[in-house]
């Protein structure tokens, strides 16, 4: 639910005091970042994605917005409110004042209605979980994600305010361990803590959230990649030669009799593992897991002029299909000439740079979309209105 927050914005940016502090606070949100990677704000964008330095920045105004200052505990809600609460509406009034009391706080989302409601349990105190009003969010968040924000209350029911981040596990852990360390908390402790505490930690929300996710996004690494049975991916093409005098019509007719081998095309056929069909996914990280009729694949095979050729994504399926089509095919074919490739290889072989890709059992491409997918899964999903409109300013 966006809310139009630019008059609030124009009225204190004309103030003799309040732009310094609004330029000073959101700066504690991501400048300690900035500094440390060597990075302009307006970078950012370049990096994260277009929309997060804004969600950023409006974490930052939240803050303010919630901020005394001086012995008379001056507060920027409360002043725009009494000089020019009359012009808006009884709802962005009430979301203003909102703001001014709503600490941030780490939430676990459950129950989702997308387009409509949502259930957030704060993971940093006790208080019983909260059903609020939300149409963009709802619909790209998942169950049991994990969200930093504030909830507003608006009359008989809750709302979120603009400015979402989305904690990852990598998060979480960065969060809380900053948290403990300047809060001076025992580590063994849950963390519980008390809204004066949330309020003076809203800038580690942010900083924790770019820490965790800048190294990756500034110097990414390849994921661990697996397939179901938890191998590594090292991508391997097997090539039987015929023995002398042997046709590719006595091959398809033996290939024909294996039942763990599914005809997939003209002289090819897909490799089924039929003794592990319902068995679960054992891979860690990303796993690449592929099946058909409720069986892993475990590789493909194809005839080629003169020769056999098997393709499997792993050492030990490597291992088990040399010693499968051996045995299928007997004095058929010869051992095996074998092509091994790493995901690393692959890719870099898929550069426009490097020549043509060869085509192999998973498409280079694909490879490099799902390292890419991992990295970016929990960073770069876009909220319709992650904060009230700026219009075409930029946050400085």
């Amino acid at each position: 639910m966006g809310h139009d927050l630019d008059r609030l914005i124009r009225c204190i940016t004309r103030d003799d005091i309040w732009p310094e502090r609004l330029a000073d606070v959101p700066a504690e949100h991501f400048l300690p970042a900035l500094e440390t990677f060597d990075l302009d704000f307006e970078e950012l964008g370049e990096v994260l994605g277009d929309d997060w330095p804004m969600v950023l920045w409006g974490g930052g105004l939240e803050d303010l917005l919630g901020r005394t200052f001086g012995p008379d505990k001056e507060n920027a809600a409360d002043v725009y409110l009494k000089r020019q609460g009359s012009k808006e509406s009884p709802q962005t009034r009430s979301y203003i004042a909102g703001l001014r009391i709503a600490p941030i706080s780490l939430y676990e989302v459950s129950n989702i209605v997308p387009g409509k409601t949502m259930v957030l349990r704060d993971l940093l105190s006790d208080a019983g979980p909260v059903t609020v009003r939300e149409q963009s969010a709802t619909q790209m968040l998942q169950q049991w994600d994990r969200i930093a924000v504030r909830i507003v209350p608006q009359g008989d029911h809750n709302v979120i305010s603009g400015a979402l981040l989305p904690f990852n596990a990598d998060a979480v852990v960065m969060f809380e361990d900053v948290l403990q360390t300047v809060l001076k908390l025992n580590a063994e402790d849950d963390l519980r803590l008390t809204q004066e505490q949330l309020r003076r930690s809203a800038p580690l929300f942010a900083n924790a959230w770019l820490f965790a996710h800048l190294p990756n996004l500034l110097d990414p690494e390849l994921p661990q990649i697996t397939n179901s049975d938890g191998d590594d991916l090292v991508f391997h093409e097997l090539r039987f030669p015929f023995a002398t005098g042997v046709t590719q019509n006595r091959v398809s007719e033996r290939l024909l009799q294996a039942a763990e081998l599914v005809a997939s095309g003209q002289k090819e056929w897909t490799w089924l593992a039929l003794d592990n069909a319902s068995g679960p996914r054992r891979g860690t990280g990303l796993v690449l897991d592929k099946s058909m009729s409720g069986a892993a694949v475990l590789g493909s095979l194809s005839l080629k002029g003169k020769a056999l050729t098997l393709s499997v994504d792993s050492v030990a399926r490597a291992r088990r299909g040399e010693a499968f089509i051996l045995e299928l095919l007997g004095d058929l074919v010869k051992p095996p000439l074998t092509e091994i490739q790493t995901v690393e290889q692959m890719m870099a072989k898929d550069n426009p740079e490097s020549g043509p890709a060869v085509n192999e059992d998973i498409p280079p491409a694909l490879a490099r979309q799902l390292a890419q997918e991992y990295l970016d899964r929990h960073y770069r999903e876009t909220l319709d209105q992650p904060i009230p409109a700026l219009g075409d300013k930029t946050p400085r």
